[in-house]
């Protein structure tokens, strides 16, 4: 049986099969010695985005370290609150600070996780904010009609847990929730190229919804 920790877009933990590009943790241990959550979503506001292999590290996931988590690409985790890990990806981790700021001074990783976790959570469940698709950059994740998408040029691309399964006109003029927090949103629109997943380009060329 597959463990609970894939990622949503909405930042939801979830059994499946799938494991996609990216792991990333919530700053320590979430799960009990039979490997079952608890109640805790996260351990510190430090929500991160690593690569699924570094260094030769060899891990046992979910053992007796921090809880490790899997996203389908990096939009999805950044939909979700989490940013680009400082270690294991340093260059991604320092474009994303730089576009973080609007002057030359490049924000903390302790700076940025203040801002994120005020952003990406109402309580305990995931905080959405309102916006105009039109003012959308690629990489933006909506929620419609209990679907998720992300914004890919003129189109909509619908979210799988194994990859994006068709693709909408992204229309025009239209008011939406957006799940991707507000900081990260402005991140994109700097320039920050976030990874996606290959089915993002086989799906802008395939089948429309």
């Amino acid at each position: 049986m597959p463990l609970q920790n894939l990622v949503s877009p909405l930042g939801d933990l979830f059994a499946h099969p799938a494991r996609g590009l990216f792991m990333g943790n919530r700053g320590g241990r979430l799960h009990d010695d039979k490997q079952h959550l608890g109640t805790r979503r996260w351990v510190s506001k430090q929500w991160i985005c690593c690569v699924l292999d570094f260094k030769n590290r060899r891990r046992t996931v979910w053992g007796d370290s921090y809880t490790e988590l899997f996203f389908l690409d990096e939009v999805t985790a950044l939909a979700a609150g989490h940013r680009p890990c400082f270690e294991c990806r340093r260059r991604d981790a320092m474009a994303f600070a730089q576009a973080w700021s609007a002057d030359d001074r490049k924000p903390s990783a302790a700076e940025m996780d203040r801002v994120l976790h005020n952003e990406r959570l109402k309580g305990r469940e995931k905080r959405m904010h309102c916006a105009s698709l039109d003012d959308l950059p690629d990489g933006a994740m909506i929620l419609c009609d209990g679907a998720t998408y992300a914004v890919r040029g003129d189109a909509l691309l619908s979210w799988s847990p194994a990859g994006y399964v068709a693709r909408a006109s992204r229309g025009r003029d239209t008011t939406v929730d957006v799940l991707t927090p507000p900081a990260i949103l402005n991140v994109l629109s700097s320039g920050y190229q976030p990874h996606w997943h290959p089915s993002a380009a086989d799906c802008v060329e395939g089948n429309q919804l």
